[in-house]
């Protein structure tokens, strides 16, 4: 689906009700819509699969991004003094969470993750405002499949002095994710499952 500014209309209206389920039901909606399709594709970790999910086809749609910054802020534990995600898929997952925060005057820093140290400056992992030390911060994915991806921000964020003990994705695909980080005493949370999104996908597309 090709999206056009000037074809926004009233019934873009769902990311910005009060209604958090009804938030969640457009953003499933949005999902099916851009950015699943079903076909053979090769995941970024080198394996085989029928469907394949474009995360940044709603993370970067207006109505999306809002969406998921209002129902991400609204799992975030009471303590989290920041959220982050490895670049690229969760630089506007984090963003979104930190102007809805913002909007809501509970004010929480986004901190964005490098693949690489920058090759220059302060050769840093961790782009964003400087915290406290032992800062608590929520790990941010659009899509899970083994966990490995997120787990490379965990791992960048406590070897700066962070504490991280949660990650929250948008997407679970229910391939070893959340039994990954539960081996390694994360917790997770996930706003849909695979199963949440096939289903959907299947009713919509009759």
């Amino acid at each position: 689906m090709v999206y056009y500014a000037e074809n926004s209309t009233q019934k873009d209206s769902w990311a910005t009700n009060t209604d958090l389920e009804v938030i969640r039901q457009g953003l499933l909606d949005l999902f099916c819509q851009l950015a699943y399709q079903e076909g053979d594709f090769v995941l970024s970790s080198g394996a085989r699969s029928s469907y394949y999910i474009n995360g940044k086809e709603v993370t970067l749609h207006p109505q999306g991004a809002l969406a998921i910054g209002r129902l991400l802020f609204n799992m975030l534990p009471s303590d989290t003094q920041a959220v982050a995600g490895l670049t690229l898929g969760a630089d506007p997952i984090v963003s979104a969470v930190s102007i809805i925060s913002a909007l809501e005057n509970r004010p929480i820093p986004a901190l964005i993750v490098r693949k690489e140290a920058k090759g220059h400056g302060t050769k840093a992992y961790v782009e964003g405002p400087n915290l406290p030390e032992a800062a608590q911060v929520v790990v941010l994915e659009d899509v899970v499949t083994t966990g490995r991806s997120a787990m490379k921000a965990v791992t960048r964020l406590t070897d700066a002095g962070y504490t991280v003990d949660r990650v929250i994705s948008l997407i679970d695909r229910k391939q070893g994710g959340e039994e990954y980080y539960k081996s390694v005493d994360l917790q997770f949370q996930a706003v849909f499952s695979i199963t949440d999104i096939q289903e959907r996908y299947k009713q919509i597309s009759n």
